[in-house]
C-alpha cells in the first residue's frame, strides 16, 4: 500500500478507523466529503491539519482495500 505512512490504525483512535497519521481525521470521511463533491481545496480549507498528500493517500488506502475485497459469485 502506497500511502507513504499517512494512514494509520491504531484502536486507541476513532475506534481503530484508518486515519489521517497524527488527526482524528478518518479516511471515510475525507472518502465521503469527496463522494459528495467536495473538492480537495475544500477539504483542505475545512481541516487545516490536512494535505495534499494525505488526501491522495486516502484515496489510495481506499483503492487498496477494495482491491482487497473477494467478489460475490455470480448465480
Amino acid at each position: 500500500m502506497a500511502t507513504n505512512g499517512r494512514v494509520e490504525i491504531n484502536p486507541k483512535i476513532m475506534m481503530g478507523k484508518p486515519v489521517i497519521r497524527g488527526t482524528r481525521i478518518p479516511v471515510e470521511l475525507v472518502l465521503r466529503k469527496l463522494g459528495e463533491g467536495a473538492s480537495e481545496a475544500d477539504l483542505l480549507d475545512a481541516y487545516p491539519n490536512l494535505t495534499l498528500e494525505d488526501i491522495r493517500a486516502a484515496m489510495l488506502f481506499a483503492a487498496d482495500a477494495m482491491g482487497h475485497q473477494e467478489t460475490a459469485d455470480a448465480e
